[in-house]
């Protein structure tokens, strides 16, 4: 299976730039795997195809200010980290830009050098550990110092932080939104709850898998970077009750999928636990603990696209968004979303 088999023409117009208002009046396209049908609705009837009994599981990750602009010291130029990962206390997997220029032993300064990072080493996936110094509290510094970590394609800036934050984002560690969580409101999760409608949370901390394309030919030679999950005692029995009383776990976003599809047993049982996940799924690999999901619409060739391809099937997954073009939804992070029965 080629990588260029998931690629699709996309009008640039059609990229969403900035957030709707409210978040769930974006629209939303209905599509039932049982009879291959398409309905366009708004994101606000998403209660329509709940039932009682069933688990709603969303990923609590919290997206931190963990974009970097500072310069190197020993030249002055324009320099750029991306926070990816916490390997130690103040040690960080990043990516750095401009790659070329910051080799091991190169210091960046931020904030008129109230925050100093050394460059330690290069990584396999060609981004670099790196080491910050600071006074006070890193939190502090990275509230004061650091940028959303916008997606390039996004070229406004946002006027409210909050609006690249799902509504119930819990645990800070992600280095982007999982951005089919972005089109819920408070509102709209209690009226779900009160259907009867579990709310389960997870997490997974969005990582660099988000950021790498897919360079492979050959699909199922790519190697997804590690991201962080956990799935707690409680949130394994929830979603266990959930399949054993007849209830649908409906998965809101790839990385809900990700950390399910990690942990569950081949008879769908999901057992708690935490660590690092490689999950690359692509058509031909089984699903056994997703009945639904939310998903925004994805970048052509991308594992994400390559995710939900998996789940409907690839020619549906392309024909589907050829539609979502003549309709003119929107696209990516603040685009969009699709429910997949």
């Amino acid at each position: 299976m080629k990588t260029s088999d998931f690629d699709y023409k996309l009008p640039e117009g059609l990229i969403a730039q900035s957030p709707v208002e409210p978040r769930d009046q974006s629209r939303m396209l209905v599509y039932r795997r049982t009879d291959r049908s398409v309905e366009h609705l708004r994101f606000f009837d998403l209660p329509r195809f709940l039932r009682p009994g069933d688990a709603l599981v969303l990923n609590e990750t919290r997206v931190l200010p963990a974009r970097l602009l500072g310069l190197k010291e020993e030249t002055g130029i324009p320099v750029e980290l991306l926070l990816l990962k916490q390997r130690e206390k103040d040690v960080w997997e990043v990516l750095a830009r401009p790659g070329r220029r910051l080799k091991p032993g190169s210091v960046c300064v931020f904030g008129e050098g109230r925050l100093r990072a050394q460059i330690l080493s290069e990584t396999e996936s060609g981004g670099r550990m790196v080491r910050f110094d600071y006074q006070g509290l890193f939190e502090t510094m990275l509230d004061t110092l650091g940028h959303m970590p916008l997606p390039p394609y996004i070229r406004t800036q946002l006027t409210d932080n909050n609006r690249y934050q799902t509504v119930y984002a819990r645990q800070d560690g992600s280095a982007a939104a999982p951005t089919a969580g972005l089109h819920f409101t408070p509102e709209l999760l209690e009226r779900i709850q009160a259907m009867g409608v579990q709310i389960v949370p997870v997490l997974l901390h969005v990582g660099l898998g988000t950021f790498r394309p897919v360079q492979a030919e050959d699909v199922h030679n790519h190697t997804m970077h590690s991201e962080y999950y956990e799935v707690t005692q409680e949130a394994a029995d929830s979603i266990n009750q959930t399949r054993s009383a007849g209830g649908r776990r409906v998965c809101v976003g790839t990385t809900s999928v990700r950390v399910l599809e990690t942990v569950a047993q081949q008879d769908g049982t999901i057992r708690p636990g935490s660590g690092d996940t490689r999950l690359f799924l692509v058509p031909g690999k089984a699903f056994h603990a997703t009945d639904a999901l939310i998903t925004n619409f994805h970048l052509p060739q991308s594992t994400l696209l390559m995710l939900v391809s998996a789940f409907m099937g690839r020619e549906e997954a392309l024909r589907v968004y050829e539609e979502a073009i003549r309709e003119r939804y929107r696209f990516f992070s603040f685009g969009d979303c699709m429910l997949i029965l």
